[in-house]
C-alpha cells in the first residue's frame, strides 16, 4: 500500500504545483520526498533534509497537504512532514528520484513576473457570450503586433474576472516580448506611490518608471475618484505611452462614463480605445467553470444536483461561486463526509445568503421614485420643495443603509451635492423614522421592493 501512495506524490506535487504558485512549490515543496504511507492509521509521511523547512511546511502548508492528498487517496487521515534525519536517511533522500519536470514558465525579463500566478492564464479563463468580447481584446492587447484598440478599458462587477485577464496579459505579453517592461499595480497602489513620490521628493523617478513602461495595466481604477492630483498625474502617463506606441489596460467597476469626480480629460483618454464590459456569468458560464475545477481533482465525485445548487445560487459573480466549491471540497476532504445536496446546502446556507445580489444606488432611487411617483431626474435636481425634498432624503438615506458607499459617493450620485447634506440627510430621516409611522411605513415598503 506505502508503494500505492508513492506512486501518488508526484501526481500531489503537481497540483501542489498548479495550485500554490511556481515560487512558493519550489521553494519550499520540491525538495520534500515521499517517506511511507500507514494504511491503519491513514497518515502520510513525507521527508525533507532540514528541521526548520520541516517545521515551516507542516506549519504552513499542513492542510493544503493534507487536501491534496485526499484527492488523490481519500482514505488519507493526516499528513505529517519529517526533517533533520541522519547522514544516511539524508543521504538516500536526497539521492531518492527527484520528482517529474515541469515545463519553466517563459523567461522574463521584468522581476514582477515572478508573483504571477500561472493559474491566471488564457487557456484557463472560460468564455462565454458575457465576456467574449473583454477576452478575445485581452489576448489581442498581449500579441506581438499592435493592438486595434488601445488603450484597453475592462469593465465589471467584483470577482468576474478582470483580474485573471490583466494577468493573463502580462504573462502572455511577456512570452511573446521577453525582454518588455510591464508594470501590473492597483491604481491605489499608483495614488499611494505618487504621494509618496511627492512627499519623498522623488517624483522624477516615479515619473520616469511609469513611462518607461512598455505594457502598463491598471486595476481598480475606481479608488482615483475624487484624487485630482493623482488624476493629473495618471493623466500625463496616459498621454506619454500613447504618444510612445506603448500598451494600457484599466481596469473598473463600471465604464468611464459613470465613473463621477474623474476629469473630463482622462474619461476622454479611457474611453478612446475599447471599453469592453464583462456581463454577469451566465448559468452555462458557471456550470462550465465548477466542471472546469472538478475535472482537475478526478477522485473528487460531485453529484450534478451539488452543481445545480452551486449554479442557481451562486449568481453574482465567479469568485464566490469558486469560493463556495473550494469550501464544500475542503469541508469534505478534511471530514471524510460525502459530497451530496444535503452537505451543500448545510454548509453553504451562509454563503448562499452572502451571495445574493446586493442592492445599487441606481436601484434605490427608481424604487423610491416609483414609490412617490416622481420622475428620476429629480434626485439630482436642486428643486427644494417638500414634495421632492423628502423622497430624495429618504432615498439618500437607504443608499448608505443598504450599500456600502461613503458619504461623499452617495452624494456624487444625488446630483453633487456635499457628503454634509446625505449626513444631514441620513439623520433626519432617522429621527422622523421613530415620530412618523406612516414614513416609517413607507420606507419599509420601500425596502421590500428591493429585496423583492
Amino acid at each position: 500500500m506505502s508503494g500505492d501512495a508513492a506512486a501518488l506524490w508526484p501526481r500531489v506535487a503537481e497540483g501542489l504545483r498548479r495550485d500554490l504558485g511556481v515560487r512558493t512549490f519550489d521553494h519550499w515543496l520540491k525538495p520534500v520526498r515521499f517517506g511511507d504511507y500507514c494504511a491503519m492509521s491513514g497518515v502520510v509521511t513525507l521527508e525533507t533534509a532540514s528541521r526548520f523547512s520541516a517545521n515551516w511546511i507542516n506549519e504552513r502548508f499542513g492542510d493544503r497537504l493534507e487536501l491534496a492528498w485526499r484527492q488523490q487517496l481519500p482514505a488519507v487521515r493526516g499528513v505529517t512532514v519529517r526533517g533533520g534525519a541522519g547522514a544516511s536517511e539524508r543521504a538516500a533522500i536526497l539521492a531518492s528520484p527527484p520528482l517529474p519536470a515541469f515545463d519553466p514558465p517563459p523567461p522574463a525579463a521584468n522581476p514582477a513576473l515572478l508573483g504571477f500566478d500561472p493559474r491566471l492564464s488564457f487557456d484557463r479563463f472560460v468564455i462565454a457570450r458575457s465576456n467574449i468580447l473583454a477576452a478575445n481584446a485581452a489576448r489581442r492587447m498581449a500579441m506581438v503586433e499592435a493592438p486595434q484598440f488601445n488603450p484597453l478599458y475592462l469593465c465589471s462587477g467584483t470577482g468576474q474576472g478582470k483580474t485573471h485577464l490583466l494577468q493573463a496579459i502580462a504573462q502572455d505579453y511577456a512570452a511573446t516580448h521577453p525582454t518588455a517592461n510591464i508594470i501590473l499595480m492597483s491604481a491605489e497602489k499608483f495614488m499611494l506611490e505618487f504621494v509618496g513620490a511627492m512627499r519623498g521628493g522623488d517624483m522624477m523617478a516615479f515619473k520616469a518608471r511609469l513611462r518607461a513602461a512598455d505594457l502598463l495595466l491598471l486595476d481598480d481604477l475606481q479608488f482615483v475618484i475624487g484624487k485630482n492630483s493623482t488624476q493629473e498625474e495618471l493623466l500625463h502617463t496616459i498621454d506619454d505611452l500613447m504618444t510612445a506606441g506603448k500598451r494600457l489596460v484599466v481596469t473598473a467597476d463600471r465604464p468611464p462614463s459613470m465613473l463621477d469626480g474623474v476629469e473630463a480629460r482622462l474619461l476622454s483618454r479611457l474611453s478612446g480605445g475599447l471599453v469592453a464590459d464583462i456581463e454577469a456569468p451566465e448559468d452555462d458560464l458557471r456550470e462550465r467553470i465548477i466542471r472546469q475545477r472538478l475535472a482537475a481533482m478526478p477522485m473528487v465525485e460531485v453529484p450534478d444536483a451539488v452543481v445545480a445548487y452551486l449554479v442557481k445560487h451562486f449568481t453574482r459573480n465567479i469568485r464566490e461561486l469558486e469560493g463556495a466549491l473550494n469550501k464544500l471540497l475542503a469541508y469534505a476532504a478534511l471530514t471524510g463526509m460525502t459530497i451530496d445536496l444535503a452537505l451543500a446546502e448545510d454548509r453553504l446556507a451562509e454563503n448562499v445568503r452572502s451571495a445574493r445580489p446586493r442592492i445599487t444606488i441606481d436601484e434605490i432611487q427608481r424604487a423610491v421614485c416609483a414609490h412617490y411617483r416622481l420622475d428620476k431626474s429629480e434626485m439630482a435636481s436642486k428643486r427644494r420643495v417638500r414634495a421632492v425634498a423628502r423622497p430624495r432624503q429618504v432615498a439618500m438615506y437607504l443608499a448608505k443603509e443598504l450599500t456600502p458607499r461613503s458619504y461623499p459617493e452617495i452624494g456624487r450620485r444625488f446630483g453633487g451635492r456635499d457628503h454634509s447634506t446625505v449626513i444631514h440627510a441620513v439623520r433626519t430621516v432617522e429621527a422622523l423614522r421613530v415620530a412618523d409611522s406612516e414614513l416609517d411605513a413607507e420606507i419599509a415598503a420601500i425596502r421590500r421592493s428591493l429585496n423583492s
